[in-house]
């Protein structure tokens, strides 16, 4: 069957189409998705060069994400342990989700990683509360566009969109951020408390290294930056945890593998919100393009290089 394939690490160019990948033989408790789109994800850079929170294996098939049908025509949508970029993958049954007919698969790829990530940031880690101010970085982006949508459905007195052009932050705004504003690093605390009126309640970060340390600076008491990602690829400093004591601020990490663990607990009733929401109209996934899986480098190229907004496809029969 046609998928990419990974033989060696590195960058986009990694990426290659190949015709011969063998088809993946179920095991209990999955079953073989064909695979109409299949979802793109930042973190699926960081795996085409080894330096994702999990080490790889090659060759591998990337892939975490994947919308299809099931053996007796199920239209569902299903979180992966890998292979998504093809026209076949193994879809474990705890995590598979099927699908509504008002939602479409670009939707669903959109809600069943990023928008359950979403999900877990505000409610899981940040705690949100109703009237709290909260900081959404990279706001035009598969999370940022959901996070931005829940936050204010949620009762968050003012959302933040952090964005690197003025065309994304337009987006966040028509999403309902109350405010946009750029993404630059140098006096990012500067604008993020001028656009709260002062600190800030929760920040909702992926981006990494200066940019990490400055919503830090710009967290108030009691306030919890919440990271999930490092899309810089640059560490921020060290945390000092007297200065966080000293301040009553939190730093709380998120990874999204650890709900898969436990997914009856942690994914089934977001999914469900998620999707009810998105069927009735309540809840707008973004999605920014759909590339041929033989343009799967151009997709990773452009995630690498912020040209995207949204949830990116991969169209199989492409």
């Amino acid at each position: 069957m046609r998928a990419i394939r990974i033989t060696e690490f590195g960058g986009p160019e990694v990426l290659q189409l190949v015709d011969d990948q063998p088809e993946p033989e179920a095991v209990p408790g999955t079953e073989v998705l064909t695979v109409t789109h299949a979802g793109v994800n930042y973190a699926d850079t960081h795996q085409a060069e080894d330096s994702y929170l999990a080490p790889q294996t090659l060759p591998l098939v990337p892939g975490a994400e994947a919308a299809g049908t099931l053996p007796g025509g199920r239209r569902v949508v299903a979180l992966l342990a890998g292979g998504g970029y093809a026209e076949q993958a193994l879809a474990p049954a705890p995590t598979t989700f099927d699908l509504p007919d008002a939602v479409d698969d670009g939707q669903a790829l959109a809600l069943v990683l990023q928008g359950t990530t979403a999900w877990h940031l505000l409610r899981t880690s940040a705690h949100l509360q109703e009237g709290e101010s909260v900081v959404v970085h990279a706001a035009a982006g598969g999370v940022g566009t959901l996070a931005v949508q829940l936050a204010k459905r949620w009762g968050a007195g003012k959302v933040i969109a952090v964005a690197s052009s003025e065309e994304k932050r337009k987006l966040a705004l028509d999403l309902g951020a109350d405010v946009a504003i750029d993404g630059a690093e140098e006096g990012l605390k500067e604008r993020l408390e001028e656009a709260n009126g002062g600190k800030v309640d929760v920040i909702l970060e992926m981006v990494g290294g200066a940019t990490t340390d400055q919503s830090l600076a710009a967290l108030a008491p009691f306030g919890r930056l919440v990271v999930f990602g490092m899309a810089s690829r640059q560490n921020p400093s060290p945390v000092n945890v007297g200065e966080l004591m000293g301040r009553s601020r939190a730093v709380v990490g998120f990874w999204l593998v650890h709900a898969m663990k436990n997914p009856q607990r942690h994914l089934a009733a977001p999914m469900q919100e998620l999707l009810h929401l998105t069927a009735a109209g309540d809840l707008r996934p973004v999605v920014g393009g759909t590339y041929a899986l033989s343009d799967a480098a151009e997709a990773h190229r452009d995630l690498r290089a912020r040209r995207s907004v949204g949830k990116l496809l991969l169209d199989p029969s492409r």
